[in-house]
């Protein structure tokens, strides 16, 4: 799977930045996301750690734009401070197929890396 270091985000993907740090900070989850979907609708979320509900905050924004209607994403955004985990990308490939970019950076909202499904 391509990853870019240092990425550069689009000002489009740099909205779904700020929503994501955003919600991250006002949640206090361990990370924020946000998801753009192929009709320009956005939507952000924070991890989901219950004792019989765990949700990571990219498998939320997947979920919300599914239920929602969505038929695929243009970009994601995923902030927290550990590193990317590639299989994040699975759900998001199965829903919108390939080639979607996904920006991973730290809380701060400053993108380290950049995938694609």
């Amino acid at each position: 799977m391509p990853v870019s270091r240092i990425a550069a985000v689009e000002a489009e993907d740099e909205k779904l930045v700020v929503l994501a740090r955003a919600t991250r900070v006002r949640t206090g989850a361990a990370e924020g996301a946000a998801l753009r979907d192929l009709d320009g609708r956005t939507y952000a979320a924070a991890t989901v750690d219950l004792p019989s509900l765990k949700v990571s905050a990219l498998g939320v924004c997947i979920a919300m734009a599914v239920a929602s209607g969505a038929r695929g994403a243009e970009a994601a955004v995923v902030l927290n401070e550990g590193a990317f985990l590639e299989s994040e990308l699975v759900p998001l490939r199965e829903f919108a197929g390939a080639g979607v970019p996904v920006h991973h950076g730290g809380p701060n909202g400053t993108i380290g890396d950049s995938h694609s499904t």
